[in-house]
């Protein structure tokens, strides 16, 4: 989660664009990591050290770990332990940004070692997914007007950001909720929630993002944004939201029920209460979610 969450940050900082954001996370499938990036990460070398390596690379015909060793900046010890480092998706995010020239090392380094220390984060976190962290991380980053539902709307998007990954793929980046009350949504799937918490949650994606989003879904290719393209995401909506009902009666002892899922052609927002609309822009286009307490 953290990793997806660096994307949003990188973002905001106005260090990348919406559009290299996107391009990036769609070439981290083809991405090799490199040395430099990783021993940056492991706080091994500077970026300034991976420059003058990568500079020495062009001169002498020798693999980079040789020439880090070589130029003193890393012991071979510590070359082996890169060697074994998994690739971590904010690594790979760095590493396309990197090689398609929109961040230098030194920009990444610097990115990454902000990101970490403004949102308190260790290494051991882009790997090991800790919902107390998780949870306080959703919170930092999206800003809720309505403070007595906190909690329930952190809640659904955390389980909603893990669900993402599990069942579409990591190749996303949230971006921040918009606390909206005019806005009119086409082609939609909602799904009524009540109980202990009473709530309207909607997906919403232009048809091509919506096919792609439910094709990875169902795991199958879908050409069209027919009633079966419908159904999947309809689903997704469902599955997530039978979780979230879950969860609340496992941690409250209080009972939700779902009503069923509807196919809305037009739906305004401004017939709901305190509605966040929260964009998560994935390698193939950006899906809306949005949930109103």
């Amino acid at each position: 989660m953290f990793t997806q969450f660096f994307g949003n940050y990188l973002l905001n900082k106005g260090l990348v664009s919406a559009e290299n954001l996107a391009q990036a996370l769609a070439d981290q499938k083809n991405t090799r990591l490199k040395l430099g990036v990783l021993a940056i990460n492991a706080g091994f070398m500077t970026a300034e050290q991976v420059d003058k390596v990568h500079a020495e690379q062009q001169r002498v015909d020798k693999r980079i770990g040789d020439i880090m060793v070589d130029m003193g900046f890393v012991t071979r010890d510590q070359i082996e332990e890169l060697f074994k480092t998994q690739p971590s998706g904010h690594l790979l995010l760095g590493q396309a940004l990197v090689d398609s020239g929109v961040m230098s090392n030194a920009q990444f380094e610097q990115a990454l070692a902000s990101y970490k220390a403004e949102n308190g984060i260790s290494d051991a976190d882009f790997i090991n997914i800790d919902d107390n962290n998780t949870n306080k991380l959703v919170a930092h980053f999206y800003k809720f007007k309505d403070d007595s539902n906190v909690k329930y709307l952190t809640g659904y998007l955390t389980l909603l950001l893990k669900n993402l990954v599990r069942f579409i793929g990591d190749d996303f980046t949230p971006m921040d909720a918009d606390y909206v009350q005019d806005r009119v949504l086409s082609e939609c799937i909602g799904q009524k929630i009540s109980g202990a918490v009473d709530a309207m949650t909607v997906i919403e994606a232009d048809s091509e993002t919506a096919v792609k989003f439910a094709s990875r879904f169902a795991k199958e290719e879908i050409t069209e944004y027919d009633d079966y393209a419908q159904a999947c995401l309809s689903e997704f909506l469902n599955l997530h939201n039978g979780l979230f009902a879950v969860n609340v009666s496992n941690e409250e002892g209080n009972e939700l029920s779902l009503d069923p899922q509807a196919y809305y052609d037009t739906l305004n927002l401004s017939e709901l209460k305190n509605a966040y609309v929260v964009p998560v822009c994935f390698s193939f286009g950006t899906v809306n979610f949005v949930i109103s307490i």
